[in-house]
């Protein structure tokens, strides 16, 4: 089981993530998506297309990459596009989604969010504080399991309490393969995951000055 079954199924991810991200429409062509900085618009242009595989999303986040001047292979991702069209409705499509999720969220990590780019400028200028506070909120909009830790395993020298969020981590996805896929079960995980998330973003200065 993957995180995107689990909030689909719990009927809660995007709305959380939407929150989260300050979203107050529906596409890429609102002016309120054109006042998002842009660290904000890959972010929700990524979570639309990994919750909503389409070439539409796929080209919103092809014509947002243009204009950013960010380098992504697109076309390689239309192959994940045909295997959501061909497992759709089959008998062990939940099983094919999650091994095709953890695909798609790997190449969807090797767009880095922007707010790596931000943690470089601030670590560059010796702003230990900054920079971990910028790199933490670029692991938020992380997917993948392999690339999370590691970037928690990039940021422990100098935020030691990195190696405890990645501990943490490893727990939850151990309760996350090992749950049913009932609805109190997706529940509790949904409230574990945003308890580990709201850990990660509370920044505990004390470890930064060590």
């Amino acid at each position: 089981m993957n995180w995107s079954i689990i909030f689909f199924i719990a009927m809660m991810l995007l709305l959380l993530r939407i929150l989260r991200l300050r979203i107050r429409a529906n596409t890429s062509h609102s002016e309120s998506f054109k006042r998002l900085p842009a660290k904000d618009q890959l972010a929700v242009l990524k979570e639309c297309l990994l919750n909503n595989p389409s070439e539409t999303n796929l080209k919103n986040l092809a014509d947002f990459a243009e204009r950013a001047s960010i380098e992504i292979d697109i076309e390689s991702y239309r192959p994940f596009l045909k295997s959501q069209l061909a497992i759709f409705g089959r008998k062990d499509a939940i099983a094919e989604d999650n091994e095709l999720y953890i695909a798609e969220s790997a190449w969807m990590d090797k767009i880095r969010p922007l707010e790596f780019q931000e943690a470089d400028t601030f670590k560059s200028e010796n702003n230990t504080q900054k920079y971990i506070e910028s790199s933490l909120e670029g692991i938020a909009r992380l997917y993948s399991d392999n690339t999370i830790l590691d970037e928690l395993a990039k940021l422990a020298p100098n935020y030691p309490h990195a190696s405890e969020l990645a501990e943490s981590y490893k727990q939850l996805m151990q309760k996350r393969d090992e749950s049913g896929a009932d609805d109190k079960s997706l529940e509790a995980l949904r409230k574990l995951k945003d308890a580990w998330e709201e850990d990660l973003l509370n920044v505990r200065l004390v470890d930064s000055r060590k």
